[in-house]
């Protein structure tokens, strides 16, 4: 259970942050930490202004960030989409969330909305959240599946399990022979036989096999950026993830203004000034003066200090009257 939790993740950076931020917890206690730490964790909100490499650590965390990202920046997709943007306002975007997220899973997530070419073009919101989902959420499995497409393009029939050894999700890139337009695509019959055997013996996260199946059994033939548009679109793998919600109600849920007004509120340390607030709109996102934050505990104890002074003064005013 612990390994399949990442609980010793969470411990080793647990106790980092305790490490780093030790004369401020000390005011408060070890205990408290602890419990402030794994109550972020589970609420989603321990990936804030987090190193990328912590970002994509677990599950749990890829997960945690996805619908991090939806709910900050959903308000890009209202009134009927009208608001396109490039890549790289998708990736300023990400950035205010992980500093250091890498553009080439950007840049991987808008190549399944534009198909590899005028990467400079507009995207919906919710084209490319579904698409920066499958990249982001499977990197390493569709690091693995490009290699294997590229060997039965080849004419290759991979025996073997190619295991990533990049977070950055690169995968080797081989010219198939002059005489194999990439154009047709594989045979999709063997094409799931070798995503089935992946999917077996992989350590990384994978689409649920039977869902595969079944997205893949109306074709006879696919190519590589086909399989990744019907990974993107399928609500059953979207349901599978579990990290956001049906294509239809990806703007229509006002329990989620409640939750941002929660979630700012939390990280920025700020009282929110009334329920009638326009909570979803970016505008209210809190201005960071530092590239990230490293422990929700310090949001915490500036948080505490600040509702401390205000205290003290009250209780001077309130002499002065008497």
């Amino acid at each position: 259970f612990a390994a399949q939790r990442h609980v010793l993740t969470y411990m080793e950076d647990a106790v980092s942050q305790l490490l780093e931020n030790r004369e401020d917890i000390s005011q408060y206690g070890i205990a408290r930490f602890f419990t402030e730490y794994f109550n972020s964790v589970r609420q989603g909100t321990h990936i804030l202004f987090r190193e990328f490499r912590f970002v994509q650590a677990t599950p749990h965390n890829r997960v945690s960030f996805l619908r991090t990202f939806w709910r900050c920046f959903r308000t890009v997709g209202r009134n009927g989409g009208k608001y396109l943007l490039t890549a790289q306002e998708y990736h300023c975007l990400l950035q205010l969330l992980c500093p250091d997220f890498p553009m080439e899973l950007t840049q991987k997530a808008a190549r399944i909305v534009l198909m590899d070419d005028a990467m400079d073009c507009l995207m919906s919101f919710s084209d490319f959240l579904f698409a920066f989902q499958i990249q982001f959420y499977y990197s390493e499995f569709l690091e693995s599946v490009a290699a294997i497409y590229q060997d039965l393009l080849a004419g290759k029939n991979p025996n073997t399990v190619i295991v990533p050894t990049s977070s950055s999700g690169q995968h080797r890139q081989r010219q198939p022979p002059n005489d194999c337009s990439p154009l047709d695509g594989v045979e999709a019959s063997l094409f799931y036989q070798c995503l089935e055997s992946l999917c077996d013996r992989s350590k990384y996260s994978c689409p649920p096999s039977a869902l595969v199946k079944e997205m893949l059994s109306s074709a006879q033939r696919l190519t590589f950026y086909g399989f990744l548009i019907a990974l993107a679109k399928d609500q059953g793998i979207n349901k599978a993830l579990g990290a956001l919600p049906d294509k239809r109600d990806l703007f229509l849920d006002p329990a989620m203004d409640q939750e941002l007004e929660k979630l700012v509120a939390q990280v920025s340390g700020l009282s929110v000034s009334s329920p009638t607030s326009s909570s979803g709109d970016t505008a209210n996102l809190p201005v960071r003066n530092s590239p990230k934050i490293n422990s929700p505990w310090k949001v915490l104890y500036h948080r505490q200090k600040m509702d401390a002074e205000s205290e003290g003064s009250n209780e001077e005013t309130d002499s002065s009257e008497n």
